[in-house]
């Protein structure tokens, strides 16, 4: 078996002579410095990467001060590049230059926040939530995820409290939490890889510069303990937007209640200055909900709850598997009771938020959704779509106003 090299930098330092110099209790790099793939090096001290050095990781760097970075620091992607923060004591994380690393485990449980970012990191590969928070909401460092990057192990005592930029085309969780508090939101898949998203959440009641008094009329409650700002950064794409909750702590219990289906995602839209209903798609165990199509502006986000008459009515039953075989069982999506609500429209979405089929006046003279695409975007017409899971729209009038049924479809070829 192959052994791992390990260079203790605080005390063989000389091994990089004229690279890496101890001064006053740190390791600076002033030169090139290079880890290559098989080596660990052990940062005992603080690790200062200056304005003239050229540090490149290919290997494992444990580093247990705290860490600057004005140079270039960087690794080679045919690598496994890994920097473990590891601080006897809380770290700091600084520099005028973004670092970037590939894959990052944060490991420090003395007092918290854990590590205090003043500089900003990107990050490749996959970052390790093990343990403790990385603050950068009052020290001005925020954390960027790459395309394709990821995250593990967040919880309530390991986040990022404070803005995180995702860049890319793939959907994305954020690691977010305030306080003591992991409460995270999450993205569907843009469309460019350029395509970047901001997001931070907040543990404060959103009235005082939000006032909930201000909201459409169809929005009962507006959730008075947190809130979430999703951030359009760079690109033109929509995404569906999802947000957390969790009863025993932060999300009042009055939105939670049944029937369920009135949770929403509320967005406080800066045009008219109130708050808007942008639709939700439930999922009680993962204590989520889910915009079932790309929401219609980006910046204050938070739960809220519809009011009784916007919820549909009891003659409407959906059901929600659709197995376009021919054997005549669920061949199509049928919505039982449909056809009374002259009006209706229906629209599917996949989990993209790219439209595939929509109709008015559903289910009558064979308009129906037969797990066929009617065409729009990048979905081609009269494909027969693959199985999986969608989204639904159901409108239809009511008692004066407009009801908005949203959930989820799946289609099975089995």
């Amino acid at each position: 078996m192959n052994k791992m090299k390990k260079i203790n930098l605080t005390y063989m330092f000389l091994l990089f002579s004229g690279v890496v110099l101890a001064q006053t209790g740190q390791t600076v790099n002033k030169g090139i410095l290079y880890v290559s793939p098989g080596t660990l090096v052990s940062v005992e001290s603080d690790f200062d990467n200056t304005d003239l050095g050229e540090y490149e990781n290919n290997g494992e760097v444990l580093l247990k001060g705290n860490f600057n970075n004005d140079g270039i620091t960087t690794y080679n992607p045919s690598y496994a590049g890994y920097t473990r923060f590891e601080g006897y004591t809380q770290q700091n994380i600084t520099g005028s230059i973004p670092a970037d690393f590939n894959n990052v485990l944060f490991y420090n449980s003395n007092q918290q926040p854990a590590f205090r970012l003043y500089g900003d990191i990107s990050i490749s590969g996959n970052a390790d939530f093990y343990n403790g928070i990385v603050q950068n909401d009052v020290f001005g460092g925020i954390i960027i995820f790459e395309n394709e990057a990821t995250h593990t192990n967040t919880s309530d005592d390991s986040f990022v409290d404070g803005h995180v930029i995702k860049t890319g085309y793939n959907n994305f969780t954020y690691p977010i939490g305030d306080g003591q508090y992991y409460r995270y939101a999450a993205i569907s898949a843009p469309e460019e890889i350029s395509d970047s998203f901001t997001a931070k959440y907040y543990m404060e009641d959103s009235n005082a510069l939000y006032p909930h008094e201000n909201r459409a009329q169809e929005i009962e409650l507006i959730d008075g303990r947190e809130y979430w700002t999703i951030e359009r950064t760079e690109g033109e794409a929509d995404v569906l937007v999802t947000l957390s909750w969790d009863e025993f702590t932060t999300t009042p219990s009055e939105l939670l209640v049944e029937p369920t289906e009135a949770i929403r995602v509320v967005r406080w839209d800066e045009d008219s200055q109130m708050w808007v209903d942008e639709g939700g798609v439930q999922d009680m165990f993962d204590r989520t909900v889910t915009t079932p199509v790309h929401v219609s502006g980006y910046g204050v986000f938070t739960l809220g709850r519809l009011r009784r008459g916007y919820l549909p009515t009891e003659d409407i039953i959906i059901y929600n598997g659709v197995t376009p075989d021919g054997d005549g069982q669920n061949d199509y999506f049928y919505i039982e009771g449909i056809t009374a609500h002259p009006g209706n429209t229906v629209q599917i979405f996949n989990r993209w938020g790219v439209m595939v089929f929509e109709t008015a006046e559903y289910d009558s003279h064979g308009n129906v959704f037969d797990g066929v695409s009617s065409g729009r975007a990048t979905v081609t017409q009269k494909d027969k779509l693959p199985a999986g899971t969608y989204f639904y729209v159901i409108q239809y009038p009511n008692q004066g106003g407009t009801v908005k049924k949203t959930g989820y479809l799946y289609i099975s070829t089995e």
